[in-house]
């Protein structure tokens, strides 16, 4: 197939090694390509269960016409091979509680404002919910969201952790796994859009947001999520958190 108009050769080259390693390893089951805009800057916010989920996602995405700029952790960006392939294919580095902080989103927004897909994890990390639900995320996806204006679409993937299991090192390549990956119509945002970017209204973008993708997963696995997303907060500041 043509490699989306917006790829540079790097990430042609790194998607010719990639592909196929996919192909030969996962079952593509994909749905919900239309909701993604094809004439405008998107997000596309996805759940996290291991490691391998960007890559399946950028598989999702690169195989509908669209080349995703990555927010990924900035440590990865000092692994051999990793790192010098993450810049040259333009993702996006995520310096956490660092003076370069606000860099991943001013490197986001003018992505968006390009005509860019940027592609977010907006839990930040692994989910640490025991079932792989999806946990109470991060409010940088809402920050990205409300100061672009750009359509929020929730991707939910199903089928990574059977390649990779959460935490593990060694793939599971054989069989071939089918992995699930399907996109929803955009979030509802508009009505935030002129409220000030106050914890609260984060917070409700947020949770609109995570809600879509975890409404997505559920019909995905024929489960029901649990009432309350897994909140780590809320575990390190129970008593006795951290003991043994």
């Amino acid at each position: 197939m043509p490699s989306p108009l917006r790829s540079n050769r790097a990430y042609r080259n790194v998607a010719r090694i990639v592909r196929p390693f996919l192909f030969a390893t996962t079952r593509p089951d994909w749905h919900g390509a239309e909701h993604m805009p094809t004439d405008r800057g998107f997000i596309a916010a996805s759940n996290h269960m291991t490691e391998v989920d960007p890559l399946t996602l950028a598989h999702f995405l690169w195989d509908h016409g669209h080349v995703p700029r990555i927010l990924a952790k900035a440590s990865l960006f000092s692994v051999p091979v990793v790192g010098p392939a993450l810049r040259a294919t333009g993702q996006i580095p995520v310096h956490r509680e660092t003076a370069a902080a606000g860099d991943s989103l001013r490197s986001a927004v003018d992505a968006i404002a390009q005509g860019e897909c940027v592609a977010v994890f907006p839990e930040g990390t692994l989910t640490r919910d025991p079932a792989l639900w999806p946990m109470v995320a991060r409010t940088g996806v809402a920050r990205l969201a409300l100061t672009t204006r750009a359509p929020v679409v929730p991707i939910a993937q199903w089928g990574p952790q059977d390649l990779l299991p959460r935490y593990g090192k060694v793939l599971r390549a054989v069989p071939r796994k089918k992995v699930t990956v399907v996109a929803g119509p955009p979030v509802e945002l508009d009505d935030l859009y002129d409220r000030p970017q106050d914890s609260a209204t984060l917070r409700e973008a947020t949770a609109r947001v995570m809600a879509a993708i975890t409404r997505q997963l559920e019909q995905v696995r024929g489960e029901q999520a649990p009432a309350e997303a897994f909140d780590m907060r809320r575990r390190r500041t129970e008593p006795g958190a951290g003991q043994a």
